[in-house]
């Protein structure tokens, strides 16, 4: 069984623009952030690939990923992930392998296969390309010789991207991604900040059919944690209420800007409202350091996780920092 002190914690940003705030703003909280997970000793910092969507900020995410690894010395900076079907794994290669020589060692390559915004923009995005199932295995096959040492007769070479074999990350919210990583020898982390309802299912059938690579010689999963944390179970109620809105935006198609929290919130919600955002944030903690810890021993103790990625949207961003520090503590405690 695995220890709650040994394990690694990581933060997912989406870069939310506040009510209030502008982007600008956001990208300089982003910054200021990365900095805090990295003197909390957090592990990675990952940012999301979004668009067309008007609270998010992290739409360009490779430029984001060299202004804060630029911002920040120690800590692992990378995507979470880049939606691979929006670009050609040429594109990637150059872009990550330009990241991995201006900032050796700490660079990751998070996958996911979703488009990561509504069909008009997807096409947008695409332009005429059709996708099939296929194509995201070949295409993550495609990235890994990009990545790699150029071989004999090799015609396409990134440049800068050959030889920097930058980790590659698969990530899903369903059983396609996990077997695959399973199949390719990579690491997993599954999406459970947004949809954790198949959790327990990939993570059992990632390691079930795990196959050892030159790249990981045992399974590696982190697993999505929503976290809001204050010194009270109430005032982190009160704070998650801005993710509340955020999550029924999200589930009525109503996507707005990160909103202020508003007392008493769930009770003006409707029962099928509140069970909506229940199940979406499911393996989610809003509480104080004892309700944090308490939920991380039961998480850990029925994923058996290596790493948790945290997601905390909190409108005030000092406050914000408060509940990264509080979840540190409540893993070294």
């Amino acid at each position: 069984m695995k220890s709650l002190q040994d394990t690694r914690l990581s933060l997912l940003d989406l870069v939310a623009v506040r009510e209030g705030g502008t982007v600008a703003q956001a990208l300089e909280i982003a910054l200021r952030t990365a900095q805090k997970a990295e003197a909390l000793g957090f592990t990675r910092y990952w940012l999301a690939e979004h668009h067309n969507m008007p609270g998010i900020a992290s739409s360009a995410t490779a430029v984001l990923i060299g202004h804060i690894a630029g911002g920040t010395s120690r800590i692992r900076v990378g995507s979470g992930g880049v939606m691979l079907p929006n670009h050609a794994p040429l594109v990637v290669a150059e872009a990550f392998g330009t990241l991995a020589e201006l900032y050796p060692g700490r660079i990751d390559l998070g996958l996911g296969r979703a488009p990561g915004t509504d069909g008009p923009t997807m096409r947008a995005l695409r332009r005429d390309r059709v996708e099939t199932e296929q194509d995201f295995p070949r295409d993550v096959a495609e990235l890994q010789q990009l990545l790699g040492p150029v071989t004999p007769g090799q015609r396409i070479i990134a440049m800068p991207g050959a030889g920097t074999n930058v980790p590659i990350w698969l990530l899903g919210s369903s059983l396609f991604s996990a077997q695959l990583a399973a199949h390719m020898g990579l690491p997993y982390a599954f999406a459970s900040h947004f949809a954790p309802r198949m959790l327990h299912q990939a993570l059992d059938m990632y390691r079930e059919l795990f196959r050892p690579s030159a790249t990981l010689a045992k399974p590696y999963a982190i697993v999505g944690v929503p976290v809001i944390a204050a010194p009270t179970d109430e005032e982190a109620e009160f704070l998650a209420s801005s993710t509340y809105q955020r999550v029924l935006g999200i589930l009525t198609g109503q996507r707005s800007r990160l909103q202020p929290p508003v007392e008493n919130y769930a009770a003006q919600l409707s029962p099928s409202e509140c069970a909506a955002i229940g199940d979406f944030l499911r393996a989610g903690v809003v509480g104080s350091p004892d309700s944090v810890r308490r939920h991380f021993q039961t998480l850990l103790d029925s994923t058996q996780a290596d790493e948790f990625m945290l997601v905390s949207d909190i409108y005030d961003p000092a406050l914000r920092l408060r509940s990264l520090e509080i979840a540190a503590q409540a893993i070294a405690s």
